[in-house]
């Protein structure tokens, strides 16, 4: 006899929202406001913050870096007390302390006060992203992965919407106007994901179906890992594995996709911090400005277009095209300058630093490694401190060299991607707290079988 696996339909899964695409927006209204806005803002600021702050290169770097330590933290929040990802109240609040921080830069040309500043801001930032992308991989876990991805496109929007607004401050006011505006964009954002739904824990007759499935799948377990042997030859977790408590054994693949993810958080927010300021440095006047909001604009679709592509490819694969195509577009500006080479960096950017990020975290729940959402986080948190750390002598000279250093870190997690390809286990029995599922390989639940290149 064979037990075919259960899989809740999407209307009836326990927590799914009655609109998925209600929940998309509101999911991406708070990332428009935690990243696109509280953390990305700072990129078209700096220079007016060089220009009318008196603000110093190192001292732009620093500032970068105390955003980035308190994204870390806000990460860590999330492994050491994995509750705070399931609180509504702790998403409003950071959404709140996020406006304030923005609000409250122009009050002082105090360094230090910055510094604190940006640095409470990284931990909201950091917090709003965990909730929501939990949400997401909660609630839309059901549903094709192209809807996640437009939710990962609010970031872009907030990119937008901010490089926008600063853009057409520039010829009327000065640093302090763009910071004002740049709250009160936030904080429309936030009202618009007032109501979004965390990830709500599993429910008692949840984990009662769960077990009842298991001792179903007792009987037939020999069956099915006979048949997942023969069918992808990868590694098969048996629900008597999970029912032991030693989950899967994907350890060494989530190694090398947290290797990556690391180096990637180097390399991306050296340029996704200093690509304005160096288009602006060899092409004075608004190209910086507007190569950011197309970095923006062409971020919007980037992860729901990488999900479509999951139907064909595998996402390890997909990975490894996104980090190459994305050390390219970091590495133009530098090489060849340029209004041409200006604008196609600002795409190729765009197109490929969000879509990364989910194929990453992705690729995490496919393993189904404990808490992966905040570990990656914390390790690709870990990478961006340390970026503007390691350019910062090289400011000195100008940013080409910091964006060509930036390019190399890139290829370097690309090497990191092509590793996890080794023996990826592309099909997966795996158990989880609601219902008892096999896995599908890339987004968009699409069989693996015949994706793998």
């Amino acid at each position: 006899m064979s037990v075919r696996p259960l899989r809740a339909s999407p209307a009836g899964s326990a927590g799914a929202p009655h609109s998925p695409w209600r929940h998309v927006a509101q999911a991406a209204a708070a990332l428009a406001a935690g990243m696109g806005v509280g953390r990305f803002v700072y990129t078209p600021i700096l220079p007016l913050m060089h220009a009318g702050a008196g603000l110093s290169a190192g001292a732009g770097a620093n500032l970068a870096t105390a955003n980035y330590i308190g994204y870390l933290l806000g990460a860590l929040v999330g492994i050491l007390a994995p509750a705070v990802v399931r609180s509504r109240a702790l998403l409003r609040t950071s959404l709140v302390v996020l406006t304030g921080t923005l609000a409250a830069m122009p009050a002082t040309h105090d360094t230090a006060v910055w510094f604190a500043l940006r640095l409470l801001a990284g931990v909201a930032s950091a917090l709003i992203f965990v909730i929501a992308v939990s949400s997401l991989l909660g609630h839309l876990r059901e549903y094709p992965a192209h809807l996640p991805g437009w939710a990962f496109g609010g970031v872009g929007a907030g990119i937008a919407l901010s490089g926008l607004l600063v853009l057409l401050l520039r010829p009327v006011a000065d640093w302090r106007a763009a910071w004002w505006a740049s709250a009160a964009l936030a904080a429309v954002l936030a009202a618009a994901s007032w109501k979004l739904r965390p990830e709500t824990p599993p429910t008692t007759a949840q984990a009662t179906q769960a077990a009842e499935a298991i001792q179903a799948d007792r009987a037939d377990r020999a069956d099915r890992a006979d048949r997942a042997d023969r069918a992808a030859k990868a590694t098969t977790v048996t629900a008597a594995a999970a029912d032991d408590g030693r989950g899967p054994r994907t350890h060494r693949w989530f190694a090398a996709l947290f290797a990556s993810y690391t180096l990637e958080g180097i390399g991306y927010i050296i340029a996704g911090t200093f690509l304005v300021a160096a288009i602006e440095q060899s092409s004075p006047g608004p190209l910086g400005g507007g190569a950011w909001v197309l970095v923006g604009l062409a971020a919007v679709p980037s992860s729901a277009l990488w999900a479509r592509l999951g139907r064909r490819w595998s996402r390890p694969d997909l990975l490894l095209a996104a980090l190459v195509v994305q050390a390219v577009g970091i590495a133009l500006p530098a090489l060849i300058g340029g209004a041409p080479a200006a604008l196609v960096s600002a795409v190729l950017f765009g197109a490929t630093f969000i879509g990364v990020s989910t194929l990453a975290l992705a690729t995490g729940a496919h393993l189904e490694f404990p808490r992966s959402v905040a570990l990656l986080t914390a390790g690709y948190s870990v990478g961006q401190i340390l970026g503007p750390l390691v350019v910062a002598p090289l400011l000195h000279h100008g940013y080409q060299q910091a964006l060509i250093l930036a390019a190399s870190v890139v290829l370097v997690a690309a090497v990191a991607a092509a590793v996890l390809r080794i023996g990826f286990p592309y099909h997966m029995v795996v158990v989880r707290p609601a219902v008892l599922v096999r896995q599908p390989a890339p987004a968009e639940s699409a069989p693996d079988e015949g994706s793998r290149r």
